[in-house]
């Protein structure tokens, strides 16, 4: 076991949102922003920036770890951007109001189009198609929800297909 291995999870923190320079076995060299490092493997997860390109992963495995040298600490904005990495998009948000005209807007488009469509759960919020297959808020393709692979790819091409129209 190595002198990274034998460090704490407390003492692996104190690297996280900061640029470091990792020296591997075989005198291997990486340079990066600390995400994470695996409290189990000692892993170290690292983030690079390379210009005009997405972000980079690399990991690190903890039995090949050396050395970690601190270059620079991480500022407000670096730590929000490493935040954000691995987080969804932002997710459109709509009003209560917003919400119950998209549901009746696509309910009346799928009963329209002869595809059996009721409302359920305790403020009927969820649509239900034909008994096997439910759409939640927003009402997205993302938000249809079946068992049925089949059924669930047809409906989720239809409530695609009705949205883009409506762009």
């Amino acid at each position: 076991m190595n002198d990274w291995q034998k460090k704490s999870p407390l003492d692996w923190e104190t690297y996280v949102n900061k640029l470091v320079k990792v020296v591997a076995v075989e005198k291997h060299e990486y340079e990066g922003w600390v995400l994470t490092v695996d409290p189990v493997s000692a892993s170290i997860v690292l983030a690079t920036f390379p210009e005009n390109e997405k972000v980079s992963i690399s990991f690190i495995m903890g039995h090949a770890v050396q050395e970690v040298q601190i270059l620079q600490e991480g500022d407000s904005d670096m730590k929000q951007r490493l935040a954000h990495i691995f987080a969804p998009e932002e997710s459109e948000a709509y009003s209560l109001e917003e919400l119950e005209k998209r549901k009746n807007a696509l309910k009346t488009w799928l009963e329209t189009n002869h595809i059996p469509v009721g409302e359920q759960g305790e403020l009927g919020r969820t649509l239900s198609v034909a008994g096997v297959l439910t759409i939640d808020p927003p009402y997205g393709p993302e938000q249809c929800s079946s068992s049925n692979e089949i059924i669930l790819s047809r409906v989720q091409g239809l409530v695609q297909g009705y949205l883009n129209k409506q762009h």
